[in-house]
């Protein structure tokens, strides 16, 4: 039997793109393991696939040293994810030998490899527009990713995803559906719904994310539902709807609302299509329906021309509105991006900007989960890690359980929260 390892960087939409590729080389009786080349793994493979990331310079020169090692042992590569779609040049010389395929083309992967056999490398590009819902698979995990669309309608001038993924693509309603029914039914108790962009969902098929939430949270069964980032620009469509949706039990209290500035000025040169009034705007509706929501929102540090007038409207926009969870970026040129063309931010002050931001979201969240100790919480176990078992709460806070066990998994416990650090919250199981 031919034996292929998947290795994955990036995103939740690239680890729901290697669940795919998983479940077509499955189905052609191959085995396929995940994880990365080394020891606990068992390192004879027909092929190494290599799913990558293009959006931070730092992981895209990551990658390039993880070929390189990689094609010295001998293995034969194929690449995969955005770097090879958005950049297959730096693949090529890095290593001549690899195969690549677009993200576009990922449900060619079988063939691919068949090829490869057949005739030696080859490079499968371009963005097929095919719907990959068709290959979404029912592994039945206890977190099972489903993917509603790739490619996006904005045209952000910090981004090099939409040069990777292309135009908006939105997969079948009815195809999704039947993924999410079909792995509840072998036990999959969290659904993560995933996207470039899940708010511009459906706006080439005449529908949306709120519909299809309505819809998913139909399905019988006892699991959660996670919405993934939506870009404030889409929510005007359908804000009131949306919210009617969350008001299921089976709908995660969470929303991903990437503002990256605090600043008018640096969100139109961004191509950001909102304002900070919007933003607050939403926020304030938001809470006013759900006032337990968990918000998460994206900042980008030292986006060229940014000045300090600008990065403090931030740092008190993130302080007025109390945001529950902040990632904070710094600002990288990348090789499509439009913005990686303006005179840049010299490094050392975007380097300050960034530590100085971190610490303020860290105290802020730190501040936020405090608020849980010695409370009573109810806590669906859903992810192992190396010194506990985690989960989530209805509003996706994260949890570390340090007494659960593996058997746990899947389950909803009473938790005690006993301590917090800026990232989550701890606790222990309470009997009910």
């Amino acid at each position: 039997m031919e034996k292929v390892l998947i290795e994955t960087y990036g995103c939740t939409l690239n680890h729901a793109d290697s669940d795919m590729i998983e479940g077509i080389l499955s189905k052609k009786e191959i085995l396929v393991e995940r994880g990365r080349y080394g020891p606990g793994l068992k390192n004879s493979y027909d092929f190494v696939i290599i799913n990558t990331c293009t959006v931070k310079k730092a992981t895209e020169q990551k990658i390039i040293e993880r070929l390189k090692s990689l094609n010295n042992l001998g293995e034969r590569l194929v690449v995969t994810g955005c770097m090879a779609s958005a950049n297959p040049d730096l693949i090529e010389n890095a290593v001549p030998s690899a195969s690549i395929i677009s993200t576009g083309n990922t449900s060619k992967i079988f063939d691919a490899l068949t090829s490869i056999k057949e005739s030696g490398r080859i490079h499968y590009n371009g963005n097929s527009h095919a719907d990959k819902s068709i290959n979404i698979p029912d592994f039945g995990s206890t977190i099972a990713r489903i993917p509603i669309s790739e490619g996006c309608l904005s045209s952000c001038s910090f981004c090099e995803t939409k040069f990777a993924r292309g135009p908006l693509n939105s997969f079948s309603e009815k195809l999704i559906l039947k993924a999410i029914e079909l792995n509840v039914k072998k036990g999959s108790k969290e659904i993560e719904l995933t996207s470039q962009d899940i708010g511009a969902y459906g706006a080439d098929r005449n529908t949306d994310i709120a519909e299809l939430l309505e819809r998913a949270s139909e399905i019988e069964g006892n699991f959660m539902i996670r919405v993934g980032m939506l870009n404030p620009e889409h929510l005007n469509k359908y804000i009131d709807r949306l919210l009617n949706a969350y008001k299921s039990e089976k709908v995660y209290k969470f929303i991903h609302l990437p503002v990256q500035s605090g600043s008018d000025r640096i969100l139109q040169a961004m191509g950001r299509r909102y304002t900070v009034k919007d933003f607050e705007e939403y926020i304030k509706t938001i809470r006013s329906k759900f006032p337990e929501m968990c918000i998460a929102t994206d900042v980008i540090v030292g986006y060229p021309g940014e000045t300090i007038q600008d990065f403090k409207a931030t740092c008190e926009l993130l302080d007025r509105l109390q945001i529950t969870i902040t990632n904070i970026s710094k600002f990288g040129t990348r090789p499509h991006a439009n913005a990686s063309k303006l005179r840049q931010i010299k490094g050392d002050v975007i380097k300050a900007r960034s530590l100085s931001i971190s610490r303020a979201v860290k105290k802020m969240q730190h501040e936020n989960f405090s608020s849980y100790l010695d409370k009573n919480v109810k806590v669906l176990l859903t992810e192992l890690s190396s010194k506990s078992i985690t989960g989530r709460t209805v509003s996706y806070i994260p949890v570390a359980v340090l007494d659960a066990e593996k058997s746990d998994l899947g389950k909803w416990l009473n938790v005690k929260i006993t301590g917090n650090s800026y990232a989550c919250i701890i606790g222990q199981k309470r009997e009910t």
